[in-house]
């Protein structure tokens, strides 16, 4: 096995680690604290080729690898694990489309998204139906050439902004084979929006309920046939798991950055307290820990872009020994700092709290168990 970048690869990672220095990480604290949602930045992102990473290059997109991704969002997380976030949710959406969508579908919607004159969020998650997406209760029913479209999505990234939703709803009987997908754009008559939600972290993205009441969506924007949407929404997953461990990596990377060069600062008992030998060997760990994660992760997008058939376990490994790495290391990069690292003005405690939700998110890290318990006991 060759555990070294291409000279490709590494041209990737230094333009998205450049971007993120430049564009992203100056603003953090500031989008965090007022919540702001950087569409500017985020469009600048797209010019970059950032918005359409392993999309199709006949219809504007990059043509990447998972692993190219993985690679960039790790990199654009080094500034901010919100914004590089909520990117990776734009792009499961165009991989939708691109991947399943027919050749008219791609053609409508994909130049767009590409550059992100359009912005796309994903809605698969209910109220009452989070890791139990299998049976979900947002309903299409078919009239003519149109379904109807009646439900509630929750916690969904970019809601009230985003000018696209995927959306998977169900059209057929109980379980995931009466479950489709669409394409719902936000001008649809009797698309609403909940309340901004109040959360712990990811400021810099807006996150509402997506509400659907007698909404009419033309059955040409249904992505591929009745009844494939639950498996289409799981594949999105796969990728997304690995997208989400990069951002948490990157994230846990700039906290531990931060944390060496504070300790290189910080004197104690008259001297730096990166002398203290408990707190390097602490330090080691932590460095440890972010270079196994990788490697991981890395594997796991390998088998994901060779279409492995262990590819889903292995995204799900990675998605739960990722987030978990990356919070612990965050949250001992803060540990490390003292009372200055409960402090927002040096910016740990900002990665922290964006960190908490990878491991809730894209399937919680419980469900990530299931799946690899059930690869593993051949679903018995």
């Amino acid at each position: 096995m060759d555990f070294e970048l291409s000279d490709e690869q590494v041209a990737i990672r230094e333009m998205a680690v450049g971007f993120a220095a430049e564009a992203i990480a100056p603003h953090a604290l500031e989008w965090d604290q007022n919540k702001h949602f950087p569409i500017d930045t985020l469009k600048a992102a797209a010019g970059l080729g950032m918005a359409a990473i392993y999309v199709r290059e006949d219809i504007g997109g990059s043509g990447l690898t998972r692993l190219d991704a993985a690679l960039i969002f790790e990199a654009l997380s080094s500034g901010c694990p919100a914004v590089a976030s909520f990117l990776s949710i734009h792009n499961m959406c165009a991989w939708i489309i691109d991947a399943y969508g027919s050749p008219e579908q791609r053609s409508q919607w994909l130049p767009a998204m590409t550059g992100m004159e359009m912005i796309a969020s994903y809605c698969l998650t209910e109220p009452g139906h989070g890791s139990d997406a299998g049976n979900l209760a947002t309903r299409a029913v078919r009239d003519g050439d149109h379904y109807i479209l009646n439900g509630q999505k929750q916690f969904i990234s970019g809601a009230g902004v985003s000018d696209l939703y995927i959306v998977m709803a169900r059209t057929g009987g109980d379980g995931p084979k009466g479950i489709s997908t669409f394409i719902v754009p936000k001008e649809t008559p009797g698309l609403s929006f909940g309340a901004s939600e109040k959360k712990m972290g990811w400021h810099a993205q807006p996150t509402r309920a997506v509400v659907f009441e007698n909404v009419r969506v033309a059955a040409a924007n249904r992505i591929a046939e009745e009844g494939q949407g639950f498996r289409i929404a799981m594949a999105a997953l796969d990728g997304g798991r690995l997208n989400i461990a990069a951002c948490s990596l990157g994230g846990a990377q700039a906290a531990l950055d931060k944390a060496i060069a504070y300790m290189g600062e910080r004197k104690a008992f008259g001297r730096k307290i990166s002398d203290f030998q408990a707190l390097q060997f602490r330090l080691a760990d932590m460095a440890t820990e972010l270079e196994v994660a990788r490697t991981f992760l890395w594997r796991a997008a390998s088998a994901l872009d060779a279409k492995s058939p262990e590819a889903t376990r292995f995204c799900a490994m990675a998605k739960r020994f990722v987030t978990d790495a990356g919070f612990e290391v965050a949250n001992q990069a803060l540990q490390l700092h003292g009372g200055y690292g409960y402090l927002s003005e040096y910016g740990v405690e900002k990665i922290v709290r964006d960190l908490r939700v990878h491991q809730i998110l894209e399937g919680t890290n419980e469900i990530m168990r299931v799946i690899i318990a059930r690869a593993l006991l051949g679903n018995r």
